[in-house]
C-alpha cells in the first residue's frame, strides 16, 4: 500500500498544485466553498449525499450464520484481473466478521429490492424469510437482482473509519432490471430505467 500525507500548506498549496494550476491555466483562481477542513463531518455527509449511487447488499457466511450489510461504498477497481472494492464501517456491529471473512457477495439491487436494502441496513442477520442460497464460500446469494458478483477477499487497506476491501470476483450473474438509487438519504428508482 502507497501511504500520501495531505497536509495543510496553507493559503498557496503545495508547490505541486501551484504547477498543476499553472499548467491548466487556473492558478490563482479562488475555489468556492468552505475552506480546507472548516466543516463538519454533517456538511461533509450532505455533499457526498448529493452523488446518487447504485446500492448493493454485501453478504458473508460466518461461523455463527449468515450475515449482510446494505452498502453504497461499491466501485470496480480493475477488469482484468476482476476486482471490485467496498467499505465497510469500523464501528459496524458487523465489521468484525466482515472483516474476518475470506468471501462475500456483491448484490446490485433492483429498483424492486428496497425493502431488502432496508432490512440489512437495520440489521445483518435477519434472513428470516428470505430466499437465498449458498455461493462459493457458502455465502448467502439473493435471487431477482440486477447483478451479483461472488468474490474472495485479495486485499484490506486502512480507510480511516472505514475499512477498503479488495476482492477478486469470481462468478457474476446480471439481469436487465431496472436499478435501486441511493440519493440525498433516500432511496428511488431511475426515472426512465
Amino acid at each position: 500500500m502507497i501511504g500520501l500525507r495531505c497536509d495543510h500548506p496553507g493559503p498557496a498549496g503545495p508547490p505541486h498544485r501551484q504547477r498543476a494550476a499553472e499548467r491548466l491555466g487556473i492558478a490563482g483562481r479562488q475555489t468556492r466553498g468552505a475552506p480546507l477542513s472548516d466543516f463538519s463531518q454533517r456538511d461533509l455527509r450532505d455533499a457526498l449525499g448529493r452523488f446518487a449511487t447504485g446500492v448493493t447488499v454485501v453478504t458473508t457466511m460466518t461461523p455463527h450464520g449468515p450475515l449482510g450489510m446494505t452498502v453504497n461504498s461499491f466501485a470496480s477497481v480493475s477488469l482484468e484481473p476482476p476486482l471490485v472494492l467496498w467499505s465497510p464501517a469500523r464501528r459496524s456491529s458487523r465489521f468484525a466478521d466482515f472483516e474476518a471473512a475470506t468471501h462475500f457477495a456483491v448484490h446490485v439491487l433492483s429498483a424492486a429490492q428496497r425493502e431488502l436494502a432496508m432490512r440489512f441496513a437495520r440489521r445483518g442477520d435477519d434472513f428470516s424469510g428470505l430466499d437465498w442460497s449458498p455461493g462459493i464460500g457458502g455465502v448467502p446469494l439473493f435471487p431477482d437482482c440486477s447483478a451479483r458478483l461472488e468474490c474472495c477477499h485479495t486485499a484490506r487497506f486502512d480507510g480511516g473509519d472505514h475499512l477498503i476491501v479488495v476482492g477478486e470476483v469470481l462468478r457474476l450473474t446480471e439481469q436487465e432490471l431496472p436499478p435501486l438509487i441511493y440519493h440525498r438519504g433516500r432511496y428511488r428508482g431511475l426515472a426512465g430505467a
